[in-house]
């Protein structure tokens, strides 16, 4: 936080947008309140940028039970825009924003995830504990499985994965995949979207 506030205006210096609608998702338990700083710096990027609105992400359960309600906000601004809109997903929110992509490709741009395990299964990562208290599902749920396996799918629109070999709680290797492009940075999992490289990156991605 202390480096944020000292590279607050230095960050602004990179590409910047047009009015593109940009939509930010949460990680696991998290709401729109985790990534303020980040819809912030996109705002004055020159986005138009709103979060996803539902609350805290309850993982499994916001995809079968809010899911919907993701994909018609997700439709609502693509036609309030006219425009497709740039889904942003942080740790689970990234995963969330592949399976969106992969289902209405049409009103999704792009895809920008930032230490998202979408490459590999829930269990090989350090959360998946944290995963099942939270959510209430378990990893060996066949749905929950499937919901994974949908989410590490090549996706039909342009992709960037941000990642950390440092990260602490989903390994790097399960964090990007052959239909991306990677971009490596030194961070925690933990508060990771508070990061100034971070928030270079899913500048410099979404401008591309």
């Amino acid at each position: 936080m202390v480096r944020l506030a000292r590279e607050w205006r230095s960050i602004a210096a990179g590409p910047r947008g047009r009015g593109e609608p940009v939509m930010v998702l949460p990680g696991l338990f998290n709401s729109d309140r985790s990534n303020v700083a980040l819809r912030r710096h996109l705002m004055r990027m020159g986005y138009r940028v709103e979060g996803w609105d539902l609350g805290r992400n309850l993982g499994q359960r916001a995809i079968r039970g809010d899911g919907e309600r993701l994909f018609a906000k997700i439709e609502a601004m693509a036609e309030r825009h006219r425009a497709p809109v740039a889904l942003v997903g942080i740790s689970l929110g990234g995963l969330m924003a592949r399976i969106a992509a992969q289902r209405m490709p049409d009103r999704v741009a792009r895809v920008v995830t930032i230490s998202s395990p979408f490459a590999g299964p829930p269990d090989t990562t350090r959360v998946w504990r944290a995963y099942q208290a939270l959510s209430g599902a378990r990893i060996d749920d066949p749905a929950v499985r499937a919901l994974v396996e949908e989410a590490g799918r090549p996706l039909p629109v342009p992709t960037t994965a941000i990642w950390s070999a440092s990260d602490g709680l989903v390994g790097g290797p399960i964090c990007r995949g052959e239909d991306c492009h990677a971009v490596e940075v030194r961070s925690s999992h933990v508060w990771v979207q508070f990061n100034p490289d971070v928030l270079r990156a899913v500048a410099a991605a979404l401008a591309g």
